[in-house]
């Protein structure tokens, strides 16, 4: 294999699972040294496939974190949400000024801004990174966002290493808050699909569910707002919807299914229109709707116009 030639040549990765090693293989091919360290090199029912894994794709194993992210330009965080910010805290009891801590990993925005101080304070810079999809199949082209003082700079060197990373915001939360607020959408999706075709199942309907949805779904591609129009229902019809979303769960528990979803959708219903109702605020008076304006209002019914 030919070595390619890049500006970052040594990348460590603390955490070797599905991103860490998918990603750290990808960069080892290129040409770029890479390290590693994971938890699971301390115990000893792991550690022999642990280090035949880094083996097999050309990564250096590591005892210890500080060994792992040693002469290393980036220093990548790949491990589990519960994980994030114990790791962080460890790194900067070792990272030095000229390194650079990318933080890969699913959290919230407070907990990406609690490690840019901590990794900061030990005198590295930090970027976050947010994964806009699973790594396989996508590999270093996953779509990333990026956010942080050295997140432009960050950016190019890491699409010259063929990832797929954009900057969006020079403060750090930003990208997470992206990923996170996207989330409540798929992985609300999900939860929907799963409670929704469940209970069609238990009543024979699934498919004449199916095409309905199919049906709508459809349409709502050619719906030019389609957050406006979507919102703007709740803001008319919540109260009402509320009371149908009840007699759902209704259904659901007569189908021996617990309504988690359908329950939920019931109270968020009945509380928007409750923030409208303590504001004294009627549909027609939020017309014409900007959803924007609306959730901004309901959200900080103090804010000075």
């Amino acid at each position: 294999m030919t070595k390619m030639t890049h500006t970052v040549d040594r990348i460590a990765f603390i955490g070797f699972g599905e991103a860490g090693g998918l990603l750290g293989a990808a960069l080892a091919k290129t040409g770029v040294s890479v390290s590693m360290y994971d938890r699971l090199l301390d115990d000893p029912a792991t550690v022999s496939a642990m280090l035949d894994k880094a083996e097999r794709v050309g990564v250096r194993s590591e005892k210890t974190i500080a060994e792992a992210i040693a002469g290393a330009k980036w220093v990548v965080s790949a491990v589990t949400a519960a994980s994030d910010a114990a790791v962080a805290e460890v790194v900067a009891t070792c990272i030095e000024a000229g390194q650079t801590y990318v933080d890969i990993n699913s959290v919230s925005p407070m907990t990406k801004q609690h490690g840019r101080q901590i990794i900061e304070d030990a005198g590295a810079d930090y970027v976050e990174a947010a994964v806009m999809a699973p790594v396989p199949p996508y590999g270093l082209s996953v779509p990333m966002l990026l956010a942080g003082k050295r997140a432009d700079t960050v950016a190019v060197q890491l699409r010259a290493l063929g990832f797929n990373a954009r900057a969006v915001s020079d403060k750090v939360g930003v990208a997470s808050a992206a990923k996170m607020c996207r989330s409540v959408m798929i992985k609300g999706i999900e939860a929907l699909t799963v409670e929704c075709l469940s209970a069609a199942r238990a009543y024979g309907a699934e498919e004449i569910v199916l095409a309905s949805l199919h049906e709508t779904f459809d349409k709502m591609r050619g719906t030019d707002d389609l957050p406006g129009y979507l919102i703007s229902r709740v803001a008319e019809h919540g109260r009402r919807r509320a009371e149908e979303m009840r007699e759902v769960s209704e259904t659901l528990c007569d189908a021996g299914i617990r309504p988690w979803m359908s329950d939920a959708c019931a109270q968020l219903q009945d509380r928007f229109v409750d923030g409208m109702v303590e504001q004294g605020v009627q549909y027609e008076a939020l017309l014409p709707f900007i959803w924007r304006d609306v959730l901004d209002r309901l959200s900080h019914p103090h804010r000075d116009s």
